[in-house]
């Protein structure tokens, strides 16, 4: 079995921890809920007549002001339901683990001990050219 197959495996694996279960569960629950996905109707239309409304020759500003508030409203009210808090927590989450098997593949490309990786701290991106150090 060749390493891709191997990845697979674990990619397929990775699917049934904890962590992604959440975030699966999430976002079924967000994609459900009706009244969420209304104000994220109503966000993207209004961004989009910002957009429209900013990009014309001769704008009118008190216009672009008011849909910015609006856009603003929006967005802050979708990001404080229930669900996008539970799904931005449960994304962050599996971004943690995401970024842990980023540190462990780039150890091993590195010529590093793959089983010494222990999960990284803080906001590692995976990428070891600017790591302070995981390991």
């Amino acid at each position: 079995m060749d390493c891709i197959d191997l990845f697979k495996k674990a990619a397929a694996a990775m699917q049934t921890d904890p962590r992604y279960l959440e975030l699966d569960a999430a976002r079924r629950e967000n994609d459900m809920d009706q009244e969420l996905q209304g104000l994220i109707g109503e966000f993207n239309l209004k961004r989009l007549d910002l957009n429209n409304e900013a990009s014309k020759t001769d704008p009118d500003n008190a216009r672009i002001a008011d849909l910015n508030q609006k856009v603003n409203d929006l967005y802050s009210q979708i990001m404080a339901s229930e669900g996008m808090v539970r799904y931005n927590a449960a994304k962050a989450e599996c971004e943690s683990m995401i970024n842990h098997i980023d540190a462990i593949i780039n150890t091993a490309m590195n010529g590093g001990d793959p089983m010494t990786v222990k999960a990284p701290e803080g906001s590692c991106t995976g990428s070891c050219s600017t790591c302070g150090g995981c390991h």
